[in-house]
C-alpha cells in the first residue's frame, strides 16, 4: 500500500467532508486536545447530514487526528446545520442546528466528545455561536443573511436567553438576495452573512463571521458577490460597539496577480465558515473549502496567522504586516496545502491531488472529485483537465538532499504532456513526463536539483480537445 501524506490541507482524511468546523482546546483527564465540531456533508445532493462527528489532535501534533464517532444524530428527522460546543463547569454544551438550522437545541456531556444527550429547544437561531467569558458568564451569537445577527446574554442552564440583554443586528448584515427589500436594518454591501463565532482574544470581544461582499475586491479576484470570507470585527465588550477589523482567510485558492495587483482566483470558492484558536501557543484559523462541483462536499481547513494588537488598540488578525515592529495592516491569509505542516509537505511521501490548492487555466473546469471510500491509501483526484491547466501544491518540502525523478500516476487519460514547474505556475521547468492512453504512471530525472521548501505546479499539455486528464498523485524520489 503506498504511504500517502496525512494531516495536510484538507487536515482531515480526504474521505472526510466536515464543513464549519468551530476548534476548541479542551483538557480532559490531563491530556489537552483541539476538537472540531462542524456540520457532516454526508447527503452529497444538499449541505449537510443528519449527525455531527467528533474529530480531534493534540496540541502539539495538528498533523494527527483522531476521529471520535458520531456525537449527536437528528431529533427531528432532519439534516443538522453548523454547531458550536463550550464548556462551562464541568459540562460539555452543544448547540446543535436541527431543521436545517431553524431550530437550535443544546445537548449535555461529561466528555468533549459526546454522545451529547437530552437535547433541549432554545430561541436562538441560525449558526449559533457561544461565548463563555472569564467569570463564568455565557453570551450567545446567531444570525443569517435572511435576518439580522442577535447576542444576548444565557441564563445558568446555558439554554434560555435573558430577553432582557437581546441586541439586533450589531454588525449590519449583507444586502444579498434573501434580504427584505425593506427590513428597517441597516444593510452593507460588506457586512455579515451568516457563521456567527465570539471569540475573546488579547482581552477583546472578537466577533468572527462571513461576510458577504457585492462590490470588488479586485486584488482577491473578487468581482461579483461573494461570500468566501472569514471576517472579524472586535469591541470593548460581548455586545459590541464591534470596530472594523478584516478578513482572516479566503478560499479561493492561490490569488494570482498582474502588473496592476489585479488577482485572479485559482479555485472554486464558495462559504465559508469557522473561527480561530491559540494552540500552543500558535494562532490558526479553522475554515472549509469544496471539492466537486457544488458546495455538497465540503472539508476542514486549517492555516497558522498572526494576532496583534497596535498601540492605539486596533486588533490585527490574518497575516499581518508590520513597520519597526508595530502591526499596521492585515489580510487574508494564503490558502495552503500544507496546512499545519508548516515547514512543507513532506515530498518523498505520496501526495493526493486531492490537496491542489491552485487549478487554473485550461479549457473546461477542473475539479478535486470528492472520495468518500474510508482508506487508509486513498486520492481524490483532480478531474475534467484540459489542456492548459495547472494543479499547484504550496507546500513541498524537499530536505537538503535533491530528489533525482518525480513519478506522476493519472487516472483516465488521453495522451498528454505534464510540464513539473517549481515556485509559479509559469515557473521553471524541472522536468516534463509523457503519457500515452494505456499509461497510468510515469517516472522522469529532474533537470536540475530541488532543496528547501517550494511550490509545485503540474502543467498539463495535449493536442487532443475537451477534457484530457485525471490527475490522482504524485512523489519525488
Amino acid at each position: 500500500m503506498k504511504e500517502f501524506i496525512k494531516g495536510a490541507n484538507p487536515y482531515m482524511p480526504l474521505w472526510e467532508h466536515v464543513p464549519d468546523g468551530e476548534p476548541r482546546v479542551f483538557e480532559y483527564n490531563g491530556e489537552k486536545r483541539v476538537y472540531v465540531y462542524g456540520s457532516h456533508d454526508t447527503e452529497i445532493k444538499h449541505y449537510c447530514g443528519r449527525d455531527y462527528v467528533v474529530w480531534s489532535a493534540p496540541v502539539d501534533n495538528l498533523t494527527d487526528w483522531k476521529c471520535h464517532g458520531v456525537a449527536y444524530r437528528t431529533h427531528y428527522d432532519s439534516v443538522l446545520y453548523a454547531p458550536d460546543v463550550v464548556k462551562k463547569g464541568d459540562t460539555y454544551y452543544m448547540y446543535a442546528a436541527e431543521k436545517a438550522g431553524s431550530l437550535i437545541v443544546v445537548a449535555k456531556s461529561k466528555t468533549p466528545w459526546g454522545p451529547f444527550e437530552n437535547p433541549v429547544e432554545t430561541k436562538m437561531g441560525f449558526d449559533p455561536g457561544v461565548l463563555v467569558d472569564d467569570d463564568g458568564r455565557a453570551y450567545a451569537y446567531w444570525g443569517g443573511c435572511a435576518a439580522p445577527c442577535y447576542i444576548a446574554e444565557l441564563e445558568e442552564d446555558m439554554a434560555t436567553i435573558k430577553e432582557e440583554t437581546l441586541v439586533a443586528n450589531p454588525l449590519g448584515h449583507s444586502t444579498c438576495l434573501w434580504n427584505p427589500e425593506d427590513d428597517g436594518h441597516i444593510s452593507l454591501i460588506d457586512g455579515f452573512f451568516e457563521a456567527s463565532s465570539p471569540r475573546k482574544v488579547m482581552g477583546k470581544y472578537v466577533y468572527i463571521y462571513s461576510k458577504r461582499y457585492e462590490k470588488s475586491v479586485p486584488e482577491l479576484g473578487v468581482y461579483e458577490p461573494n461570500n468566501g470570507f472569514l471576517s472579524y470585527r472586535f469591541g470593548d465588550s460581548p455586545f459590541g460597539p464591534f470596530h472594523d477589523g478584516g478578513d482572516i482567510s479566503f478560499n479561493g485558492g492561490e490569488i494570482l496577480h498582474d502588473a496592476d495587483g489585479c488577482g485572479t482566483m485559482t479555485y472554486q470558492w464558495g462559504n465559508n465558515h469557522g473561527s480561530i484558536a491559540e494552540i500552543n501557543g500558535q494562532w490558526y484559523v479553522f475554515y472549509h473549502r469544496q471539492t466537486g462541483v457544488n458546495e455538497f462536499s465540503r472539508q476542514a481547513m486549517l492555516e497558522p496567522i498572526d494576532v496583534a494588537m497596535g498601540k492605539d488598540g486596533k486588533l490585527y488578525i490574518g497575516k499581518v504586516k508590520f513597520l519597526n515592529g508595530e502591526p499596521v495592516s492585515s489580510e487574508p491569509v494564503e490558502m495552503t496545502s500544507q496546512g499545519a505542516h508548516i515547514n512543507g509537505i513532506d515530498a518523498y511521501k505520496w501526495i493526493s491531488a486531492g490537496y491542489a490548492c491552485h487549478i487554473h487555466g485550461g479549457s473546461t473546469r477542473a475539479y478535486v472529485k470528492p472520495g468518500y471510500e474510508q482508506r487508509e491509501d486513498i486520492s481524490t483526484p483532480v478531474v475534467d483537465i484540459s489542456s492548459g491547466t495547472t494543479v499547484g501544491f504550496r507546500y513541498l518540502q524537499f530536505g537538503s538532499n535533491a530528489p533525482k525523478s518525480v513519478r506522476v500516476v493519472l487516472g483516465v487519460h488521453k495522451r498528454v504532456k505534464v510540464n513539473l514547474r517549481v515556485d509559479s505556475y509559469r515557473g521553471r521547468v524541472a522536468s516534463t513526463l509523457y503519457f500515452d492512453e494505456n499509461e497510468n504512471e510515469s517516472r522522469t530525472e529532474l533537470d536540475f536539483g530541488i532543496i528547501g521548501k517550494h511550490a509545485v505546479y503540474f502543467e498539463f499539455l495535449s493536442e487532443e480537445a475537451g477534457a484530457v486528464a485525471e490527475f490522482d498523485c504524485f512523489r519525488f524520489e
